[in-house]
Protein backbone atom coordinates (compact mmCIF):
# COMPACT_ATOMS: atom_id res chain seq x y z
CA UNK A 1 0.00 0.00 0.00
CA UNK A 2 1.70 3.33 -0.80
CA UNK A 3 1.60 6.81 0.50
CA UNK A 4 -1.06 9.08 -0.32
CA UNK A 5 0.40 12.33 -2.45
CA UNK A 6 1.60 15.04 0.28
CA UNK A 7 2.76 12.03 2.83
CA UNK A 8 5.68 12.94 4.83
CA UNK A 9 7.33 10.01 4.93
CA UNK A 10 10.97 8.94 7.20
CA UNK A 11 13.69 6.36 7.46
CA UNK A 12 14.90 4.80 10.50
CA UNK A 13 16.06 1.42 11.99
CA UNK A 14 14.52 0.12 15.15
CA UNK A 15 15.98 1.38 18.62
CA UNK A 16 18.23 -1.34 20.43
CA UNK A 17 16.87 -4.28 22.59
CA UNK A 18 16.14 -2.44 26.57
CA UNK A 19 17.77 -4.90 28.99
CA UNK A 20 -31.89 -21.02 32.55
CA UNK A 21 -34.26 -17.51 33.52
CA UNK A 22 -32.97 -16.90 37.18
CA UNK A 23 -35.59 -15.16 39.46
CA UNK A 24 -35.61 -11.50 40.80
CA UNK A 25 -33.73 -10.70 43.65
CA UNK A 26 -35.68 -9.47 46.19
CA UNK A 27 -35.41 -5.68 47.47
CA UNK A 28 -32.26 -4.80 50.13
CA UNK A 29 -29.38 -5.79 51.23
CA UNK A 30 -30.64 -9.44 52.17
CA UNK A 31 -33.12 -11.83 50.89
CA UNK A 32 -34.34 -15.50 51.38
CA UNK A 33 -33.48 -18.36 48.77
CA UNK A 34 -33.65 -21.62 49.68
CA UNK A 35 -34.18 -21.65 52.84
CA UNK A 36 -30.80 -19.54 53.54
CA UNK A 37 -30.45 -15.97 53.98
CA UNK A 38 -29.01 -14.09 50.94
CA UNK A 39 -26.59 -10.83 50.95
CA UNK A 40 -23.62 -9.79 49.24
CA UNK A 41 -20.92 -10.49 52.24
CA UNK A 42 -21.94 -14.28 52.80
CA UNK A 43 -21.98 -15.02 48.99
CA UNK A 44 -18.62 -13.33 48.75
CA UNK A 45 -17.78 -15.41 51.61
CA UNK A 46 -18.78 -18.48 50.40
CA UNK A 47 -16.35 -18.05 46.98
CA UNK A 48 -13.88 -17.04 49.22
CA UNK A 49 -13.70 -20.00 51.28
CA UNK A 50 -13.75 -22.26 48.30
CA UNK A 51 -17.47 -22.88 48.35
CA UNK A 52 -20.01 -23.61 45.36
CA UNK A 53 -22.61 -21.08 44.95
CA UNK A 54 -25.91 -22.19 44.62
CA UNK A 55 -28.13 -21.51 42.04
CA UNK A 56 -30.06 -19.23 44.63
CA UNK A 57 -26.61 -17.30 45.41
CA UNK A 58 -25.90 -16.92 41.92
CA UNK A 59 -29.37 -15.69 40.87
CA UNK A 60 -29.90 -13.32 43.43
CA UNK A 61 -25.73 -11.47 43.30
CA UNK A 62 -26.23 -10.92 39.45
CA UNK A 63 -29.62 -9.78 39.49
CA UNK A 64 -28.76 -7.27 42.47
CA UNK A 65 -25.75 -6.56 40.87
CA UNK A 66 -27.77 -5.29 38.02
CA UNK A 67 -30.41 -3.19 39.75
CA UNK A 68 -27.39 -1.51 42.01
CA UNK A 69 -28.32 -3.69 45.24
CA UNK A 70 -24.82 -5.26 45.33
CA UNK A 71 -22.34 -2.61 45.14
CA UNK A 72 -19.30 -2.44 42.62
CA UNK A 73 -16.71 -3.01 45.56
CA UNK A 74 -18.67 -6.44 46.87
CA UNK A 75 -18.53 -7.42 43.01
CA UNK A 76 -15.49 -6.67 42.80
CA UNK A 77 -14.52 -9.10 45.81
CA UNK A 78 -17.02 -11.62 44.54
CA UNK A 79 -14.67 -11.08 41.20
CA UNK A 80 -11.69 -11.79 42.88
CA UNK A 81 -12.86 -14.87 44.50
CA UNK A 82 -13.85 -16.10 41.77
CA UNK A 83 -10.44 -15.95 40.05
CA UNK A 84 -8.79 -17.45 42.99
CA UNK A 85 -10.91 -20.35 43.73
CA UNK A 86 -12.53 -20.60 40.08
CA UNK A 87 -15.87 -22.34 39.18
CA UNK A 88 -17.40 -25.46 38.71
CA UNK A 89 -19.24 -26.40 35.12
CA UNK A 90 -22.58 -26.01 37.04
CA UNK A 91 -21.63 -22.19 38.51
CA UNK A 92 -20.70 -21.12 34.95
CA UNK A 93 -23.33 -22.00 33.26
CA UNK A 94 -25.91 -20.68 35.77
CA UNK A 95 -23.62 -17.27 35.84
CA UNK A 96 -23.95 -17.16 31.85
CA UNK A 97 -27.71 -17.65 32.88
CA UNK A 98 -28.12 -15.09 35.13
CA UNK A 99 -26.21 -12.79 32.80
CA UNK A 100 -28.32 -13.01 29.86
CA UNK A 101 -31.39 -12.95 32.20
CA UNK A 102 -30.53 -9.44 33.13
CA UNK A 103 -31.27 -8.18 29.99
CA UNK A 104 -33.33 -9.20 26.23
CA UNK A 105 -32.76 -11.77 24.49
CA UNK A 106 -32.92 -11.79 20.48
CA UNK A 107 -34.78 -14.53 18.63
CA UNK A 108 -33.99 -14.74 15.05
CA UNK A 109 -35.77 -18.19 14.39
CA UNK A 110 -37.83 -16.84 11.94
CA UNK A 111 -35.55 -15.91 9.10
CA UNK A 112 -35.59 -17.94 5.82
CA UNK A 113 -32.22 -18.90 6.18
CA UNK A 114 -30.22 -20.27 8.89
CA UNK A 115 -28.02 -18.14 11.20
CA UNK A 116 -24.48 -18.85 12.72
CA UNK A 117 -21.97 -16.03 13.96
CA UNK A 118 -18.07 -16.79 14.95
CA UNK A 119 -16.56 -14.74 17.72
CA UNK A 120 -12.87 -14.59 18.20
CA UNK A 121 -11.05 -13.65 21.71
CA UNK A 122 -8.89 -11.12 19.67
CA UNK A 123 -5.78 -10.42 18.30
CA UNK A 124 -3.20 -8.11 16.22
CA UNK A 125 -3.98 -7.62 12.32
CA UNK A 126 -7.63 -9.83 13.39
CA UNK A 127 -9.28 -8.26 10.42
CA UNK A 128 -11.16 -11.78 9.51
CA UNK A 129 -14.75 -10.63 10.42
CA UNK A 130 -14.67 -8.35 7.66
CA UNK A 131 -14.00 -10.51 4.90
CA UNK A 132 -15.81 -13.61 6.52
CA UNK A 133 -19.03 -12.19 7.47
CA UNK A 134 -20.06 -11.57 3.53
CA UNK A 135 -18.48 -14.67 2.52
CA UNK A 136 -20.86 -16.52 5.07
CA UNK A 137 -23.84 -14.22 4.07
CA UNK A 138 -23.47 -15.51 0.18
CA UNK A 139 -23.24 -19.29 1.46
CA UNK A 140 -26.61 -19.09 2.42
CA UNK A 141 -26.29 -17.87 6.06
CA UNK A 142 -27.75 -15.56 8.41
CA UNK A 143 -24.38 -13.85 10.20
CA UNK A 144 -25.78 -11.59 13.35
CA UNK A 145 -22.25 -10.19 13.89
CA UNK A 146 -22.22 -8.68 17.15
CA UNK A 147 -18.46 -6.88 17.63
CA UNK A 148 -16.80 -4.67 20.18
CA UNK A 149 -14.44 -1.76 19.74
CA UNK A 150 -10.61 -1.71 20.46
CA UNK A 151 -8.73 -1.68 23.75
CA UNK A 152 -4.99 -1.19 23.80
CA UNK A 153 -3.34 -3.97 21.33
CA UNK A 154 -5.84 -5.73 19.69
CA UNK A 155 -7.92 -3.63 17.28
CA UNK A 156 -11.76 -3.42 17.20
CA UNK A 157 -13.87 -4.58 14.50
CA UNK A 158 -16.32 -1.60 14.61
CA UNK A 159 -13.10 1.12 14.86
CA UNK A 160 -12.00 -0.57 11.19
CA UNK A 161 -15.30 -0.32 9.62
CA UNK A 162 -15.97 2.92 11.03
CA UNK A 163 -13.18 4.42 8.57
CA UNK A 164 -15.19 3.23 5.82
CA UNK A 165 -17.51 6.99 4.84
CA UNK A 166 -20.80 7.27 6.07
CA UNK A 167 -20.66 3.32 7.56
CA UNK A 168 -22.25 3.86 11.06
CA UNK A 169 -22.35 0.74 13.92
CA UNK A 170 -25.87 1.56 15.19
CA UNK A 171 -28.59 -1.01 14.01
CA UNK A 172 -31.82 -1.75 15.00
CA UNK A 173 -33.10 -4.69 15.63
CA UNK A 174 -35.96 -4.40 12.98
CA UNK A 175 -33.24 -2.84 10.41
CA UNK A 176 -30.97 -6.57 11.33
CA UNK A 177 -33.98 -8.64 10.67
CA UNK A 178 -34.68 -7.07 7.56
CA UNK A 179 -30.74 -6.92 6.27
CA UNK A 180 -29.94 -10.38 7.56
CA UNK A 181 -33.52 -11.71 5.82
CA UNK A 182 -32.64 -10.48 2.76
CA UNK A 183 -30.62 -12.61 0.61
CA UNK A 184 -28.50 -9.91 -1.34
CA UNK A 185 -26.77 -8.96 1.83
CA UNK A 186 -27.41 -11.60 5.05
CA UNK A 187 -24.76 -10.18 7.12
CA UNK A 188 -25.04 -7.28 9.78
CA UNK A 189 -21.59 -6.45 11.50
CA UNK A 190 -22.66 -3.99 14.40
CA UNK A 191 -22.68 -2.85 18.39
CA UNK A 192 -24.44 -4.83 20.72
CA UNK A 193 -27.24 -3.03 22.19
CA UNK A 194 -27.30 -1.58 26.19
CA UNK A 195 -30.04 -4.61 26.80
CA UNK A 196 -27.93 -7.48 25.81
CA UNK A 197 -26.86 -8.85 29.50
CA UNK A 198 -26.42 -5.39 31.26
CA UNK A 199 -24.82 -7.07 33.77
CA UNK A 200 -22.15 -8.15 32.01
CA UNK A 201 -20.87 -4.88 30.61
CA UNK A 202 -21.17 -3.50 34.07
CA UNK A 203 -18.85 -6.41 35.40
CA UNK A 204 -16.07 -6.04 33.00
CA UNK A 205 -15.40 -2.33 33.52
CA UNK A 206 -15.00 -3.55 37.06
CA UNK A 207 -12.87 -6.52 36.38
CA UNK A 208 -10.99 -4.60 34.03
CA UNK A 209 -9.74 -1.81 36.71
CA UNK A 210 -9.20 -4.60 39.80
CA UNK A 211 -7.08 -7.59 38.04
CA UNK A 212 -9.56 -9.79 37.59
CA UNK A 213 -9.87 -10.38 33.96
CA UNK A 214 -7.85 -13.21 33.49
CA UNK A 215 -10.67 -15.62 35.29
CA UNK A 216 -11.04 -18.41 32.84
CA UNK A 217 -14.97 -18.56 33.79
CA UNK A 218 -16.01 -15.26 33.79
CA UNK A 219 -14.30 -14.87 30.47
CA UNK A 220 -16.30 -17.33 29.04
CA UNK A 221 -19.58 -16.27 30.77
CA UNK A 222 -18.81 -12.76 29.19
CA UNK A 223 -18.16 -14.11 25.72
CA UNK A 224 -21.22 -16.62 25.65
CA UNK A 225 -23.78 -14.88 27.63
CA UNK A 226 -23.96 -12.45 24.60
CA UNK A 227 -23.21 -14.48 21.66
CA UNK A 228 -26.21 -16.88 23.33
CA UNK A 229 -28.28 -13.59 23.67
CA UNK A 230 -27.84 -12.31 20.35
CA UNK A 231 -29.43 -14.99 19.26
CA UNK A 232 -27.97 -16.96 16.67
CA UNK A 233 -28.30 -20.81 16.43
CA UNK A 234 -24.66 -22.35 15.81
CA UNK A 235 -21.38 -20.38 16.85
CA UNK A 236 -17.80 -20.82 15.70
CA UNK A 237 -15.20 -19.44 18.56
CA UNK A 238 -11.84 -18.19 17.50
CA UNK A 239 -9.21 -18.33 20.43
CA UNK A 240 -6.48 -16.94 20.08
CA UNK A 241 -3.25 -18.02 21.38
CA UNK A 242 0.70 -16.63 21.67
CA UNK A 243 2.07 -13.45 22.80
CA UNK A 244 -0.36 -11.45 21.00
CA UNK A 245 -3.35 -13.12 22.23
CA UNK A 246 -4.65 -12.69 25.68
CA UNK A 247 -3.81 -16.35 26.48
CA UNK A 248 -0.34 -17.23 26.10
CA UNK A 249 -0.38 -20.96 26.26
CA UNK A 250 -2.31 -24.00 24.80
CA UNK A 251 -3.36 -25.17 27.82
CA UNK A 252 -5.02 -22.07 28.70
CA UNK A 253 -6.68 -21.70 25.34
CA UNK A 254 -7.68 -25.09 25.41
CA UNK A 255 -9.37 -24.41 29.09
CA UNK A 256 -11.12 -21.22 27.54
CA UNK A 257 -12.54 -22.87 24.50
CA UNK A 258 -14.09 -26.16 26.48
CA UNK A 259 -15.90 -23.95 28.85
CA UNK A 260 -17.43 -22.03 26.04
CA UNK A 261 -18.16 -24.91 23.59
CA UNK A 262 -19.79 -26.17 26.81
CA UNK A 263 -21.39 -23.44 27.66
CA UNK A 264 -22.84 -22.71 23.83
CA UNK A 265 -24.39 -26.48 23.99
CA UNK A 266 -25.91 -26.32 26.99
CA UNK A 267 -27.81 -23.69 26.01
CA UNK A 268 -28.86 -25.34 22.77
CA UNK A 269 -26.24 -23.24 19.88
CA UNK A 270 -24.25 -25.35 18.29
CA UNK A 271 -20.39 -24.31 19.04
CA UNK A 272 -16.91 -25.18 18.36
CA UNK A 273 -13.97 -23.82 18.27
CA UNK A 274 -10.54 -23.36 16.91
CA UNK A 275 -7.34 -22.23 18.54
CA UNK A 276 -5.40 -20.55 16.04
CA UNK A 277 -1.31 -18.84 16.16
CA UNK A 278 -0.70 -14.79 17.36
CA UNK A 279 2.22 -14.90 18.10
CA UNK A 280 2.57 -13.74 14.32
CA UNK A 281 0.57 -10.42 13.43
CA UNK A 282 -2.44 -11.78 11.05
CA UNK A 283 -1.93 -10.58 7.37
CA UNK A 284 0.38 -7.52 6.61
CA UNK A 285 -1.62 -4.22 8.46
CA UNK A 286 -2.62 -3.78 11.66
CA UNK A 287 -5.07 -0.31 12.10
CA UNK A 288 -8.07 0.58 11.08
CA UNK A 289 -8.59 1.71 7.48
CA UNK A 290 -5.34 -0.51 6.48
CA UNK A 291 -6.90 -3.47 7.52
CA UNK A 292 -10.49 -2.61 5.59
CA UNK A 293 -7.81 -2.67 2.41
CA UNK A 294 -5.93 -5.42 3.27
CA UNK A 295 -9.69 -7.31 3.57
CA UNK A 296 -10.87 -6.13 0.14
CA UNK A 297 -8.10 -7.46 -1.12
CA UNK A 298 -9.01 -10.83 -0.30
CA UNK A 299 -12.80 -10.70 -1.19
CA UNK A 300 -11.24 -9.37 -4.55
CA UNK A 301 -9.04 -12.83 -4.64
CA UNK A 302 -5.99 -11.58 -3.38
CA UNK A 303 -4.84 -11.01 0.05
CA UNK A 304 -2.32 -12.38 2.00
CA UNK A 305 -1.81 -16.36 2.58
CA UNK A 306 -2.82 -16.63 6.32
CA UNK A 307 -5.57 -14.17 6.10
CA UNK A 308 -7.09 -16.28 3.20
CA UNK A 309 -6.34 -19.43 5.27
CA UNK A 310 -8.33 -18.81 8.32
CA UNK A 311 -10.55 -16.48 6.52
CA UNK A 312 -11.76 -19.82 4.78
CA UNK A 313 -11.52 -22.34 7.64
CA UNK A 314 -13.39 -20.69 10.01
CA UNK A 315 -16.22 -20.32 6.55
CA UNK A 316 -16.26 -23.93 6.38
CA UNK A 317 -16.73 -24.42 9.90
CA UNK A 318 -19.65 -21.90 10.20
CA UNK A 319 -21.14 -23.45 6.66
CA UNK A 320 -21.35 -26.63 8.61
CA UNK A 321 -22.78 -25.66 11.46
CA UNK A 322 -25.31 -23.68 9.48
CA UNK A 323 -26.17 -27.57 7.62
CA UNK A 324 -25.27 -25.70 4.41
CA UNK A 325 -23.59 -27.63 1.72
CA UNK A 326 -21.41 -24.90 -0.29
CA UNK A 327 -17.86 -24.74 -0.91
CA UNK A 328 -16.64 -21.01 0.39
CA UNK A 329 -13.57 -20.90 -1.68
CA UNK A 330 -15.62 -21.20 -4.58
CA UNK A 331 -18.02 -18.53 -3.98
CA UNK A 332 -14.97 -16.34 -2.86
CA UNK A 333 -13.40 -17.09 -5.70
CA UNK A 334 -16.46 -16.22 -8.28
CA UNK A 335 -17.12 -12.79 -6.67
CA UNK A 336 -20.44 -13.42 -4.90
CA UNK A 337 -18.61 -12.66 -1.61
CA UNK A 338 -17.57 -9.04 -2.25
CA UNK A 339 -20.99 -8.53 -3.96
CA UNK A 340 -22.32 -9.33 -0.39
CA UNK A 341 -19.45 -7.01 0.72
CA UNK A 342 -20.71 -4.29 -1.09
CA UNK A 343 -24.15 -4.44 -0.41
CA UNK A 344 -23.18 -5.36 3.22
CA UNK A 345 -21.42 -1.85 3.64
CA UNK A 346 -24.44 -0.08 1.73
CA UNK A 347 -27.13 -1.14 4.24
CA UNK A 348 -25.21 0.35 7.04
CA UNK A 349 -24.90 3.09 5.25
CA UNK A 350 -21.07 3.27 3.68
CA UNK A 351 -20.04 4.06 0.94
CA UNK A 352 -17.81 0.97 -0.39
CA UNK A 353 -16.21 2.43 -2.88
CA UNK A 354 -15.41 5.42 -1.27
CA UNK A 355 -11.25 6.34 -0.56
CA UNK A 356 -10.55 4.93 2.56
CA UNK A 357 -8.69 7.35 5.39
CA UNK A 358 -4.46 7.40 5.28
CA UNK A 359 -2.42 9.00 7.50
CA UNK A 360 -0.56 12.19 6.91
CA UNK A 361 3.19 11.19 8.52
CA UNK A 362 4.95 7.50 7.69
CA UNK A 363 8.49 6.34 8.97
CA UNK A 364 9.54 3.31 7.75
CA UNK A 365 11.59 0.88 9.44
CA UNK A 366 14.71 -1.23 7.80
CA UNK A 367 15.85 -4.01 8.20
CA UNK A 368 19.15 -4.05 9.75
CA UNK A 369 20.73 -7.19 8.05
CA UNK A 370 20.67 -9.71 5.66
CA UNK A 371 18.94 -13.13 5.90
CA UNK A 372 15.46 -14.66 7.27
CA UNK A 373 13.15 -13.19 9.17
CA UNK A 374 11.77 -15.84 11.86
CA UNK A 375 10.12 -13.52 14.20
CA UNK A 376 7.79 -10.61 14.12
CA UNK A 377 6.49 -10.25 17.59
CA UNK A 378 2.38 -9.89 17.45
CA UNK A 379 2.69 -7.83 20.90
CA UNK A 380 4.94 -5.57 19.69
CA UNK A 381 3.46 -4.61 16.36
CA UNK A 382 0.12 -4.43 18.39
CA UNK A 383 1.13 -2.15 20.76
CA UNK A 384 2.75 0.25 17.92
CA UNK A 385 -0.34 0.25 16.25
CA UNK A 386 -1.82 1.45 19.21
CA UNK A 387 0.67 4.29 20.29
CA UNK A 388 0.42 5.58 16.60
CA UNK A 389 -3.27 6.44 17.55
CA UNK A 390 -4.80 3.19 15.60
CA UNK A 391 -6.26 1.96 19.42
CA UNK A 392 -7.27 3.37 22.74
CA UNK A 393 -5.86 2.83 25.98
CA UNK A 394 -9.72 3.33 27.68
CA UNK A 395 -13.01 3.36 26.32
CA UNK A 396 -14.38 5.74 24.94
CA UNK A 397 -11.26 7.54 23.26
CA UNK A 398 -11.44 8.33 19.59
CA UNK A 399 -8.93 6.56 17.23
CA UNK A 400 -7.36 7.46 14.27
CA UNK A 401 -8.63 5.95 11.05
CA UNK A 402 -5.36 5.60 8.86
CA UNK A 403 -2.50 5.15 11.75
CA UNK A 404 -1.40 1.70 11.95
CA UNK A 405 1.71 -0.20 10.97
CA UNK A 406 2.04 -1.86 7.51
CA UNK A 407 4.45 -5.14 7.27
CA UNK A 408 6.59 -5.80 4.52
CA UNK A 409 7.91 -9.27 5.50
CA UNK A 410 6.60 -11.98 7.54
CA UNK A 411 8.53 -15.02 9.16
CA UNK A 412 9.91 -17.09 6.37
CA UNK A 413 10.81 -14.30 4.25
CA UNK A 414 14.99 -13.49 3.40
CA UNK A 415 15.17 -9.82 3.61
CA UNK A 416 18.15 -7.56 2.70
CA UNK A 417 20.26 -5.09 4.98
CA UNK A 418 18.24 -2.05 4.51
CA UNK A 419 15.09 -3.19 3.04
CA UNK A 420 11.82 -1.94 4.75
CA UNK A 421 10.32 -4.39 7.08
CA UNK A 422 7.67 -1.91 8.34
CA UNK A 423 6.05 1.30 7.88
CA UNK A 424 4.30 3.16 10.41
CA UNK A 425 1.19 5.72 9.61
CA UNK A 426 -0.12 8.44 12.09
CA UNK A 427 -1.48 11.83 12.31
CA UNK A 428 0.22 12.32 14.89
CA UNK A 429 4.42 12.43 13.99
CA UNK A 430 5.46 12.88 17.89
CA UNK A 431 3.76 9.04 18.31
CA UNK A 432 6.44 7.74 16.23
CA UNK A 433 9.18 7.45 19.26
CA UNK A 434 6.77 5.84 21.13
CA UNK A 435 5.83 3.21 18.71
CA UNK A 436 9.45 2.52 18.19
CA UNK A 437 10.28 1.71 21.51
CA UNK A 438 7.19 -0.34 21.51
CA UNK A 439 8.76 -2.43 18.58
CA UNK A 440 12.11 -2.70 20.23
CA UNK A 441 12.94 -6.31 20.14
CA UNK A 442 9.97 -7.53 18.27
CA UNK A 443 12.35 -8.62 15.28
CA UNK A 444 14.97 -11.36 14.55
CA UNK A 445 16.59 -12.26 11.70
CA UNK A 446 18.78 -15.20 10.85
CA UNK A 447 21.98 -16.36 8.66
CA UNK A 448 20.86 -20.12 9.05
CA UNK A 449 17.66 -20.41 10.87
CA UNK A 450 16.08 -23.78 12.00
CA UNK A 451 12.81 -24.76 11.44
CA UNK A 452 10.51 -22.70 9.83
CA UNK A 453 7.13 -21.13 10.52
CA UNK A 454 4.62 -22.65 12.75
CA UNK A 455 0.55 -23.94 11.77
CA UNK A 456 -1.34 -21.25 11.98
CA UNK A 457 -4.54 -23.51 12.97
CA UNK A 458 -3.37 -25.42 16.13
CA UNK A 459 -6.33 -27.02 17.49
CA UNK A 460 -10.31 -27.97 17.34
CA UNK A 461 -12.40 -27.91 20.27
CA UNK A 462 -16.08 -29.51 19.35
Amino acid sequence: MGNSPGTNERSTHLPPVASASPPAAESGLTARGGGTALNAVSVIRSKRDGGELTDQQIDWVVDGFTRGIVADEQMSALAMAILLRGMTRRETARWTAAMIASGSRMDFTDLPRPTVDKHSTGGVGDKITLPLAPLVAACGAAVPQLSGRGLGHTGGTLDKLESIPGWRADVSVPRMREILADPAIGAVVCAAGAELAPADKRLYALRDVTGTVESIPLIASSIMSKKIAEGTAALVLDVKVGCGAFLKTLDEARELATAMVELGRDAGVRTVALLTAMDTPLGRTAGNALEVAESVEVLAGGGPADVVELTLTLAREMVEQAGLDVDPARVLADGRAMDHWHAMIRAQGGDPAAALPTARHTEIVRAESTGVLTRLDAMGVGLAAWRLGAGRARQGEAVQAGAGVEMHAKPGDTVVAGQPLLTLHTDTPDAFADALRSLAGTVTIETNPDGKPGELILDRIG
